[in-house]
């Protein structure tokens, strides 16, 4: 059995495989749709600025789908590109004469931005937890545990890691920190043992199945309670303020029950069926791992140091939240992992995914900020808002909620998603005669953790599972359309009349 490598994340440059001075139709494509969309007038209530800004953001997005180059250096050249062009790009008129305003060093503040961004960090500090358990075996042991005990059905590892996630998800308001700090460190040493490796082929004999297994079910989890995913604390206070609608923990858990159970049940067996792990059953695997779990013997000081260190975190993360934040916990935990020797300094330098996935995420946070900070998100809201004349209040509420989905590809935070777009949805549903609020602001944070499923970006863990190697941009992209079409019809179908009933 091969020992499992750090990978650079699913990205490959094409232009390594192609003759000399020849460019790539992946890489003209970006730049293709990006000048298309800037050619093409602004539309009614944008400024134009906000149009060229759109333009670039859609380049960027195009580019990390089709991946001729690495995601970080997409996301690196997409914020360059906005802050060489600012002052036509990220500024209005109206600011670029405001005295004493020097666009060229607020462009540059701002291009660097998502560099300061928490969750930023945590997935980079999940990425150095997993290094920690491979430097240490602590993942290889706890792997072959888990295939020892459930190893001979691939469907049933798949449920162990549900269920992991399900057990966590109360007690951790960060699924960064749960999913991409605690359970991927360990499922990431699963594949090895079945001879699945990163960025190869044999990827999909187990890997492939179980990091998408893990992504989507976090994302069930995060809608499932209030406490899951700090974002859904932040929707309800929002929904407090904006709507003077007060929604309970209970209230909360009761309302997505159904869909919650019904999902955390069908992904794993939808993820059998859809992207299907080549390796199903295996009689001899178990009994391997009992074997090399004897020849591992006892666990070792460095061993046990690291789990009391992962103890740490996890409690910090689930009973720290007044006391210190999520992100410096787990930078805490990494600077007690040099201290102790867990990894080396050279270790964590050298890491290629975790600092390709820091660049790539930072980036694209700065982007997707700028969206709001140019007015594309209040002028695309408005224009929704304006088209709801005529609509019955059910019709309206189930079109609103749809967007509000699906224009999550327009964010790489979950935080900033609710903040920009949920008063401005409350706004709307209030003034539609007959709508039921209570019923309506329920539906839009019940999807926050759903709508995690749609990108590589969409919440803190999906850079994590994206940069396993595991999944390739257009697997990552097609799964995260499939699943999130079936996720927020599940919720629609299941949720929606529940939560009629409930109220």
């Amino acid at each position: 059995m091969s020992t499992l490598s750090h990978g650079t994340g699913p990205s490959t440059v094409l232009t390594d495989h192609l003759p000399h001075g020849t460019i790539p139709w992946r890489a003209l494509a970006p730049v293709a749709l990006m000048a298309l969309i800037a050619l093409l007038p602004a539309p009614d209530g944008l400024p134009q600025h906000g149009w060229y800004f759109f333009a670039i953001f859609a380049g960027v997005i195009l580019g990390l789908m089709l991946e001729p180059l690495p995601g970080g250096a997409i996301g690196l050249i997409g914020v360059t590109l906005v802050a060489a062009l600012a002052p036509w790009v990220l500024y209005s008129p109206q600011e670029l004469a405001k005295p004493g305003f020097k666009s060229v060093n607020a462009a540059l503040n701002w291009a660097l931005s998502g560099f300061a961004n928490g969750t930023v960090w945590l997935i980079f500090g999940a990425f150095m937890f997993a290094m920690g358990y491979e430097k240490t075996g602590l993942g290889r042991r706890l792997a072959l545990v888990l295939v020892k005990l459930m190893g001979k059905r691939t469907l049933l590892l798949g449920y162990a890691v549900v269920l992991t996630d399900t057990v966590l998800a109360p007690f951790t308001p960060s699924n960064t920190a749960r999913s991409g700090g605690t359970i991927y460190p360990v499922i990431r040493n699963l594949p090895a043992l079945y001879d699945s490796k990163p960025n190869d082929p044999s990827a999909r004999r187990i890997g492939s199945y179980l990091m998408w297994v893990a992504i989507a079910c976090t994302c069930v989890t995060s809608s499932m309670f209030v406490t899951a995913m700090a974002p859904n604390l932040l929707a309800v206070e929002l929904v407090k303020k904006t709507a003077k609608i007060d929604i309970s923990w209970a209230q909360w858990f009761m309302a997505f029950l159904p869909v919650g159970l019904a999902l955390l049940i069908l992904v794993p067996i939808l993820t059998y069926w859809l992207y299907p792990p080549e390796i199903k059953e295996s009689n001899e695997v178990p009994k391997w791992a009992t074997e090399e779990l004897s020849k591992m013997g006892r666990m070792s000081t460095r061993e046990m140091l690291l789990a009391a260190l992962v103890l740490l975190a996890l409690a910090m993360w689930i009973f720290g939240g007044d006391l210190i934040n999520a992100t410096t916990a787990a930078l805490v935990v990494v600077s007690l992992m040099l201290l102790t020797a867990v990894f080396s300094w050279e270790d964590m330098i050298t890491n290629k995914a975790a600092w390709n996935t820091l660049a790539w995420f930072a980036t694209l946070v700065a982007l997707a900020d700028g969206l709001s900070r140019v007015g594309f998100v209040k002028w695309f809201a408005d224009a929704v808002a304006a088209h709801m004349g005529g609509f019955s209040p059910g019709m309206a509420m189930i079109a609103l909620i749809l967007v509000y989905f699906f224009t999550h590809y327009l964010f790489a935070s979950v935080t900033a998603h609710t903040t920009a777009m949920l008063p401005v949805m409350l706004a709307v549903g209030s003034t539609i005669p007959g709508m039921n609020m209570l019923q309506f602001a329920l539906s839009l944070g019940l999807t926050l953790g759903l709508m995690g499923v749609l990108t590589p970006y969409a919440t803190g863990p999906s850079p994590v599972y994206y940069g396993s190697g595991y999944l390739p941009a257009a697997d990552y992209w097609r799964l995260g359309a499939i699943f999130g079409v079936l996720f927020i019809a599940a919720f629609l179908l299941l949720g929606l009349p529940w939560i009629a009933m409930m109220n």
